[in-house]
Formats: C-alpha cells, sequence, structure tokens
C-alpha cells in the first residue's frame, strides 16, 4: 500500500467520488479515512480552530501544541460524525443507490466498499482519538467545569445529530452553533486556560463563520428536500417548505457580511481590515441570486455538481469568504499587536 498524499490533498479539497472497489482498495488507510468522512466539507472544523487559534493570539493567549492537538481532535471528531450519519442512515434505508448522498461522494457502506462491521471499527477508532484529544484539553484546563461541558454537549450532538436532530428539523441550528459560536468560543477558552468574560464577544465574532458553513448545509438540505420528504426526514426545508428555506438561506447569506461590518464599527472588536471579506461578494451574488428562484429540474449544460445546486453555489462563495476570513483574522491579530491604540474596542 502505498501513501496516496496526491489524493489527500483531493479529499481535502473537494468531494472525491470513485466507484472501482479495486482502486478503493489501493488506497492508504488515511485516503479512504478522508473520502469516508467527506473531508472536503469536515475542512471547516479546522477554520474555525484556526480563527480561534488567531483571536488567542491576538490577547497573547496562543500556544501551538495544545492548539493542534485539539484542532486533530476536532477535525476527527467532524469525520467521526460523519461516519456514524452515514452508518446510522444506511441501517435506516435512507442511504441507498438512488439517494442524494450516494450522487455526490463515496458512501463505503452502499457501495459495498466496507462492511457495517468495518464502518463500526474506523467509527470507534476515531471516536477514541478524538476522545484522547477532549481528554488532554480537559487535563490542559484543570478540568475547567465550562470545558466539561462543551465536551459533553459535543458528545451529545455527535451521537444524536443523524437521529433524532436531523429528523425533527434541529440539525442545522446545530450546525451553526457547533461550527460557529461554540467552536470557536470552545477553542479559545482552552487556549486561554479556562472561562474568561471575553468569550461573548469571541463567540460573537464566530457567528459569521458559522452562518457560513450552515448556508451550504441548508442549501444541501434544500437539494435533496423531495427525497427527505418521501423518506420521512424532517430537514428544515422539509418542514418549512423549499420558499421559505430559500429566503431563510438568503438571510443568512445576508447576516455573515451585516455581522462582520457591525463588529468592526460599532464595538470595534475587529478592525477594518476585516472588510477584506467584501471581496467574496461576486460569489455571495451568484449564491443569493441562486436563492431567488427554485431550483432547476435539470442540471444547466456543463453545470459540474449536480445533484447539488443550491449547496454547491453556497460552497463555492464559503470557499472564498472563509479563505478571506482567516487572512483577515491574522491582519486583524497583526494590527492589534504592533498598534494597540488603533481602532480601540469600545
Amino acid at each position: 500500500m502505498k501513501i496516496n498524499f496526491g489524493m489527500w490533498k483531493r479529499a481535502l479539497s473537494g468531494l472525491v467520488k470513485m466507484d472501482d472497489k479495486k482502486e478503493w482498495e489501493q488506497l492508504d488507510v488515511v485516503s479512504k479515512w478522508l473520502i469516508a468522512t467527506r473531508s472536503g466539507v469536515t475542512i471547516v472544523t479546522i477554520y474555525s480552530c484556526i480563527i480561534a487559534g488567531f483571536l488567542a493570539f491576538r490577547d497573547g493567549k496562543f500556544t501551538f501544541l495544545p492548539w493542534l492537538i485539539v484542532t486533530l481532535g476536532l477535525f476527527i471528531a467532524h469525520g467521526t460524525n460523519n461516519l456514524l450519519n452515514d452508518y446510522t442512515d444506511f441501517n435506516r434505508g435512507v442511504d441507498a443507490d438512488d439517494y442524494f448522498r450516494t450522487q455526490y461522494g463515496v458512501h463505503p457502506l452502499v457501495q459495498n466498499f466496507w462492511t457495517k462491521k468495518q464502518q463500526l471499527t474506523w467509527f470507534t477508532v476515531s471516536g477514541v482519538i478524538a476522545s484522547l484529544s477532549g481528554l488532554y484539553a480537559l487535563i490542559y484546563t484543570s478540568f475547567s467545569p465550562t470545558i466539561l461541558g462543551l465536551f459533553v454537549f459535543g458528545a451529545l450532538v455527535l451521537l444524536f445529530y443523524t437521529w433524532p436532530m436531523k429528523y425533527f428539523a434541529l440539525g442545522e441550528l446545530a450546525i451553526f452553533l457547533i461550527w460557529g459560536p461554540i467552536m470557536i468560543s470552545a477553542v479559545y477558552l482552552v487556549l486561554n486556560g479556562g472561562w474568561t468574560d471575553k468569550v461573548w464577544m469571541v463567540a460573537l465574532a464566530g457567528i459569521p463563520f458559522g452562518l457560513s458553513v450552515v448556508s451550504i448545509n441548508l442549501g444541501k438540505h434544500i437539494d435533496k428536500a423531495p427525497e427527505d420528504k418521501r423518506k420521512h426526514v424532517g430537514t428544515l426545508p422539509v418542514v418549512i417548505g423549499e420558499k421559505s428555506a430559500r429566503y431563510l438561506n438568503m438571510f443568512v447569506l445576508l447576516m455573515i457580511y451585516l455581522v462582520v461590518i457591525y463588529l468592526v464599527f460599532i464595538p470595534h472588536f475587529f478592525t477594518p481590515v476585516m472588510l477584506i471579506v467584501l471581496f467574496a461578494g461576486k460569489r455571495w451574488l451568484y449564491a443569493f441570486g441562486a436563492l431567488t428562484k427554485p431550483r432547476p429540474s435539470e442540471p444547466p449544460k456543463e453545470w459540474p455538481g449536480w445533484p447539488t445546486w443550491f449547496s454547491g453555489f453556497a460552497f463555492y462563495h464559503n470557499r472564498l469568504f472563509s479563505n478571506l476570513f482567516l487572512i483577515g483574522m491574522l491582519l486583524d491579530a497583526i494590527l492589534r499587536i504592533l498598534y494597540p491604540g488603533f481602532w480601540i474596542m469600545h
């Protein structure tokens, strides 16, 4: 078995589709894990951790090793969640050959790339590694009650996201909270060594990224709402209808930038350098414009990502916005350190 670094890069940059079992079996362990856990999407966890790291760096609280351990642990935990998600949906008969999930990426169970027992083994190993990272965070913060509470909350969401949360229109809210204010403030608190009142502003600073992540999830659930409705999966778009879900996602996309602007000009938590995110405006217009109309019944000519549609536009916007957000965060941290009197926070 040869380590395929090219596949690692491919899996981290997007969703991989593969139909040949022999090709799958020739992959190294890391490549299989990255593909099976849809790391092209779970990489948003790393972005959340980087944002928290920059905020801690700005406040003189950043330490690399704890940040690295927690970041890798959360990334693996996100992948673990996806393994459980696929296992649960496969067992419940939701994921099948013709279902939306199987059309845009590898599903090892549906494609018979491995057995249910193997899937559970991968889930268990991933879960243990992620839990060890969480244990490290608890020890590092002297078993801070806040960190312990967040750890328990994350574990519960991991277990119950696929069912029942996703079936009762709570999955989208959970995704926004976790990959936005909760994860970013939690990593910040670990680096800080425990509780600080500043965490509320840190959580607010995490909202724009959390909104950009949930815009993808909302888009995906709108895309597959007809299939989910037939299978009695009560995602938010199924419950409120496609039109309302499209308007909600338009609101989500709008709030991303309004919150950034608020944080720059009202509390001065961010310096104006954060307005660099506005350069994602063209992609924002594409995503916003797509949401003004119902999903087409067939893909337009040369559309590369079908059956994804709204989620494709949201993902396209998210990638540029996320990169600009990180660049802005780094520049903002440098400005705050070099010129502490600049754009004084109210």
